[in-house]
């Protein structure tokens, strides 16, 4: 197995620059076959996808034999524990349009923050909390007639930053079917035990997210700009029996490049 099939590639990288489909056709020139779709305006956005443009999206996957993992969302765009009814309202539907589109493209799940809070004067976490479960009793009907998952991931910026409190707010919640992402980076840059969070969040964990940051300036850098513990991610993925190819989430201006040399540099440490 080659480096580039040892892992999936998320395809923020590429939103500013065009449209998934060249993205997905210079991704497999360069040898990757399993994707995460970012959902963005003129990359991939399913209110400007007609019937015959999502047609022809599954017939380009179908063709070059690829795979489309997960979707997901550029999280700061959108706020399920937002104070105000209409935004959350307005997310809920966003969200909801990306779960349809996953049930169509035949995607495992798609990754959902579970809100923001106001970094000034922040409402009470029971109050968020409240917020979070009733995004969840909306969109988890939608996942599960469109044959796919919500999965919750561990961001800084979201009231529930770490795997404890991530997988307590599920576990209260109490649907079994919603898993996790693992970021990384996002554990790392809030000084998360990464051993210590694979085992917090194992029950639930579906997809691992990799890139680098350091814990001054919050990034998803290509590996080796910053000071991920590499290592001790995959001693905490392997201690929990976590086999599945993880996801390069790398966001850079530069991807065609960063992104092979980041899926060659984790393969020669045991990725």
């Amino acid at each position: 197995m080659t480096s580039h099939e040892r892992f999936a590639v998320n395809t923020y990288s590429y939103t500013l620059d065009g449209g998934i489909e060249d993205c997905l056709n210079r991704l497999a020139d360069l040898g990757f076959r399993e994707f995460e779709l970012m959902l963005y305006p003129n990359h991939l956005w399913p209110a400007r996808l007609d019937a015959g443009a999502r047609a022809a999206l599954s017939r380009l996957i179908a063709g070059k034999g690829l795979a489309v993992r997960t979707l997901n969302q550029p999280n700061v765009d959108i706020n399920l524990a937002g104070a105000a009814a209409e935004m959350r309202a307005y997310s809920l539907g966003l969200v909801r349009a990306g779960v349809e589109l996953a049930g169509e493209l035949g995607a495992e799940g798609v990754v959902i923050g579970p809100g923001k809070a106001n970094p000034l004067f922040p409402a009470p976490v029971e109050r968020m909390m409240g917020w979070f479960f009733d995004a969840l009793d909306e969109l988890l009907p939608v996942a599960r007639r469109a044959g796919t998952r919500l999965l919750a991931e561990n961001m800084p910026f979201c009231f529930l930053p770490d795997a404890d409190g991530l997988m307590a707010a599920l576990e209260h919640y109490g649907a079994d079917d919603i898993g996790i992402v693992y970021d990384v980076a996002n554990a790392h840059f809030i000084g998360e035990d990464l051993v210590a969070g694979f085992a917090r969040v194992a029950p639930r964990l579906h997809t691992v997210h990799l890139s680098d940051t350091n814990r001054q300036l919050y990034k998803h850098d290509p590996v080796g700009l910053g000071d991920v513990d590499f290592a001790a991610a995959l001693a905490g993925s392997r201690a929990v029996g976590h086999d599945r190819i993880p996801i390069l989430e790398i966001i850079s201006h530069e991807p065609d490049r960063d992104i092979p040399d980041s899926a060659a540099r984790l393969a020669e440490a045991g990725w």
